[in-house]
């Protein structure tokens, strides 16, 4: 009686290793933001060159009231898909806003903070009225009221000091991002992580490369 043929044992599936050229790439897939976010300071280093102190706390100063702004619109709007439309938005008034000389863009920003914390006293939270929502406005009321102390500050003192209360403002709001991106709050993952990269090197920047 013959007997079946021997069958060769069936390989083992084969996982990428540490150097497989595939690894990069994926990486690459799910770590966009901070690429993305090192790119752009990178950029900005390159393009700022031996940029003045005052012109670099002007300008950051400027800027810093927009983060806490964001947080506030989408937390608001309730939907965290709507984070980098707001960002776009917020960024062509940052642009826009130096075209005229009335009124200095932080001031505009900062203005914004408590007319949408006034819109969402009057509409409400997507969350209603309930405690939860009023403590995630609190929430949110305070880190804009710290975020912009520290860009008001920066800009009405001198360069050498306003540099390191500029600096902290966007160190700290990167260490926010990084606290909603761990819980998954507010604002969309990937704009949690690509804004607190570029926000503690921003914060890098102002201290040792201006």
């Amino acid at each position: 009686m013959s007997t079946p043929a021997s069958q060769p044992a069936p390989r083992p599936a084969s996982h990428p290793t540490a150097n497989s050229p595939h690894r990069p790439a994926a990486m690459l897939r799910r770590r966009w933001p901070t690429a993305l976010a090192v790119a752009v300071v990178a950029l900005n280093v390159i393009a700022s060159g031996s940029q003045d102190v005052a012109d670099a706390v002007g300008g950051f100063g400027e800027t810093l009231p927009l983060l806490p702004l964001i947080y506030l619109v989408v937390h608001q709007i309730g939907e965290p898909r709507a984070t980098w439309p707001v960002l776009g938005a917020g960024l062509v008034l940052v642009f826009a806003l130096p075209f005229q000389d009335a009124v200095a863009p932080s001031t505009v920003l900062v203005a914004l903070a408590p007319a949408v914390l006034a819109w969402g006293a009057v509409r409400g939270t997507p969350r209603g009225r309930a405690p939860f929502g009023v403590q995630a406005s609190g929430f949110q009321a305070m880190g804009a009221l710290l975020f912009c102390g520290l860009a008001l500050a920066g800009l009405a003192v001198d360069p050498d000091l306003g540099r390191y209360l500029v600096a902290a403002g966007w160190f700290l709001h990167g260490v926010w991002d990084f606290v909603h991106l761990r819980l998954d709050k507010v604002v969309s993952r990937t704009f949690a992580e690509w804004c607190g990269v570029i926000d503690v090197c921003v914060a890098v920047q102002l201290l040792f490369l201006v």
